[in-house]
């Protein structure tokens, strides 16, 4: 047969190419809790939807009779895939091979893994595990011509990642130790994972920093979850492999495949007339008190539809997705529970970013507002709280997705701009309040003298806050049509559901808008 030898060669290569760094590399793996790579997509995806591209993608070295003595695989296997039949392209690092830090081969299929996302539309996964660039490849001797760097007219690395931001949804999961280069790919991602016990996250590894500032640190120490979870590099914590995989096919599942498609719609089979009767009772009267405002959004949407996203960093605003009448919505939501809901530095840098993605991908955006304006104090000032915060005005402020703000409490000061995009459909609940400053914050300012000249400052206090209180009115901005509705909380779902149905024109259009450029 012609050409047998070297198709007996493709299949030999091919066959070496999947034995990753050997059966004693893949048990050493298995023995610290981690999958291999191949395991893990095989995992993730639909059953044998995974198509492989360069599956012989390696070096091998020949001995004398041109035959393969060694072969080394391309430690970074990337495909195409299906997801709940939804096609994507899914890459990651094999850590059986040089613990990740990618070879020749390595390093060319992970920058094709963005070049293939954006060509074919696809979302892309990333399941990260290793290092970034090596040493071990330095020239041995020097005296010989090199040809080192880029060259200039090749297209810059990360161009291609950052293009993808603003095209395709990207899923990235630290699964083991991720460091370098892996870690930048990390946050360049609309939603971010990492397991709690098996994974890490850093610039540098803790040989490098004992290296250079002298600090002798753990993996976990220098960048575990207790660390990022708060710091705002990942999103979301898993207790394991699994669960990632369950969190990577729930957030697609309200996605469109790319920024040039419209979000998805799906039947819904909750009621769109049903109206919760905790919503009357979940807002105390007490303003002091405060409540969980998840269960405000869990009443209103779509039953069980509720993904929340980064729920430790910036604790004082909740975000996420969920459906209302089977549309995928963006959700934005000030928990009085830290802070009192205040816009902290961290909740504001959420909040910008929240926009940038549901503008990215046309999603409609859901306010539950109560928001009491910037959070104020020293502590405050050094993390450039202002700053952030106006970011985040300033994206609501250009904002052009269909935008609902239902007002169940506080809505005060320049950090409430940041809950109400152009043309906002504003419902507001008996408990709303608005104004420049809570009534509190008000009388101390513009009562301060009366106040401290009295006899009992603080029954002082009391009194003018009763009164100025007792002034006010939930009538006064729906009788000056300030607001669409003035609503009973009961009535939420059944108002945001026909908001949906009206925006529906306004939402599938939008696909065909300028694309929206969307940074880490």
């Amino acid at each position: 047969m012609p050409w047998q030898k070297i198709i007996e060669g493709i299949a030999k290569r091919r066959r070496l190419a999947r034995q990753q760094g050997g059966d004693a590399a893949i048990e050493k793996h298995h023995a610290k809790g981690r999958l291999t790579i191949r395991e893990r997509i095989a995992a993730l995806v639909d059953k044998n939807s995974f198509q492989e591209h360069g599956k012989m993608s390696g070096a091998a070295e020949l001995d004398e009779q041109l035959e393969i003595d060694v072969f080394s695989p391309a430690n970074y296997v990337v495909g195409v895939a299906k997801i709940n039949q939804r096609a994507i392209v899914v890459g990651g690092e094999d850590f059986t091979l040089k613990g990740g830090s990618p070879n020749a081969a390595g390093l060319r299929k992970s920058v094709y893994a963005e070049h293939l996302a954006i060509d074919l539309g696809l979302p892309l996964v990333r399941l990260l595990e290793g290092g970034g660039g090596s040493v071990s490849n330095a020239p041995s001797d020097p005296r010989k011509p090199q040809t080192v760097g880029s060259p200039l007219h090749e297209l810059p690395r990360f161009q291609v990642i950052a293009q993808a931001m603003s095209r395709v949804p990207i899923v990235s999961a630290a699964l083991g130790p991720v460091a370098g280069f892996p870690a930048g790919r990390l946050v360049a991602s609309h939603l971010s994972i990492m397991t709690r016990e098996t994974a890490q996250v850093m610039i540098g590894g803790p040989a490098l920093v004992q290296r250079a500032l002298g600090l002798r640190l753990s993996k976990d120490e220098l960048g575990g979850a207790k660390v990022h979870a708060r710091s705002g590099v990942v999103d979301n914590v898993v207790n394991s492999e699994s669960e990632a995989f369950d969190v990577i096919r729930h957030f697609l599942s309200y996605l469109p495949q790319n920024s040039a498609r419209p979000p998805i719609r799906g039947a819904c089979d909750d009621p769109v007339d049903r109206c919760a009767d905790e919503l009357a009772t979940i807002v105390p009267e007490n303003r002091r008190h405060s409540f969980d405002v998840r269960k405000i959004i869990n009443l209103v949407v779509d039953k069980d539809s509720f993904f929340e996203i980064a729920p430790a960093f910036g604790p004082s605003l909740v975000i996420g997705l969920a459906r209302i009448n089977g549309q995928s919505v963006g959700i934005t939501a000030n928990d009085s529970r830290h802070v009192a809901g205040a816009m902290t530095a961290a909740a504001a840098q959420k909040m910008r970013r929240q926009i940038e993605f549901c503008e990215t991908f046309h999603l409609p955006l859901v306010n539950f507002v109560d928001e009491p304006g910037f959070m104020i104090g020293p502590q405050a000032e050094q993390a450039g709280t202002i700053r952030y915060g106006m970011a985040a005005v300033a994206a609501a402020a250009e904002a052009t997705v269909p935008w609902a703000s239902v007002r169940v409490h506080k809505s005060f000061g320049v950090a409430a701009a940041a809950h109400y995009g152009p043309n906002a459909y504003i419902l507001d609940w008996p408990s709303a309040e608005t104004g420049a400053l809570p009534l509190e914050g008000g009388v101390a300012v513009a009562f301060g003298r009366e106040i401290a000249a009295a006899d009992d400052p603080e029954a002082k206090r009391a009194e003018l806050e009763a009164r100025l209180m007792a002034g006010r009115s939930p009538y006064q901005r729906a009788e000056s049509f300030a607001v669409q509705e003035l609503i009973d909380p009961r009535e939420t779902r059944p108002h945001l559901c026909a908001w949906i149905d009206w925006n529906q024109q306004k939402i599938y259009a939008r696909h065909d808008a300028q694309r929206f450029t969307l940074r880490p």
